[in-house]
């Protein structure tokens, strides 16, 4: 491959890495979203257990709707927690095949490098001295 389509491949493969990291920061928000999410939910459910107090049959059955509800909020809020952790972990997969894809690419132009710097150094070698010329040259004393 020639020193431009390496180049290319290394634009188009950091534009990837980068879509892919901002996918990943994603992904962290996403889960610590939703964990938020989770803990309030929990806080709310902790406020509404019942307490012995003096009130009426109707307020007792309406908590108890209440927290039945806020059960189901966070069976739900823990499913998506888990979920919101598989795309976190599917992300960083993710991350790290696009990490190993630039490395390399970025090891081909390396390599591209020290193959035309060693072709340079033995074009220079090859090439006739000049050092017996310049001792044939004489100039007028001046």
């Amino acid at each position: 491959m020639d020193r431009k389509q390496l180049d290319r491949i290394h634009r188009v493969r950091t534009a990837q890495l980068n879509l892919v990291r901002a996918a990943e920061a994603e992904a962290h928000e996403r889960f610590a979203s939703e964990a938020a999410l989770k803990g309030r939910i929990a806080q709310l459910a902790a406020g509404v257990a019942p307490q012995p107090s003096a009130a009426d049959g109707v307020s007792f059955a309406a908590a108890a709707l209440y927290r039945e509800r806020l059960q189901q909020s966070a069976l739900a809020a823990e499913r998506r927690v888990a979920d919101a952790e598989a795309r976190v972990e599917q992300a960083a997969a993710a991350t790290r095949a696009a990490r190993q894809d630039q490395h390399a690419v970025e090891k081909l132009i390396e390599r591209d490098s020290a193959a035309e710097a060693l072709k340079a150094l033995r074009a220079l070698e090859a090439a006739p001295s000049t050092s017996n010329l310049s001792r044939t040259i004489r100039h007028d004393p001046c």
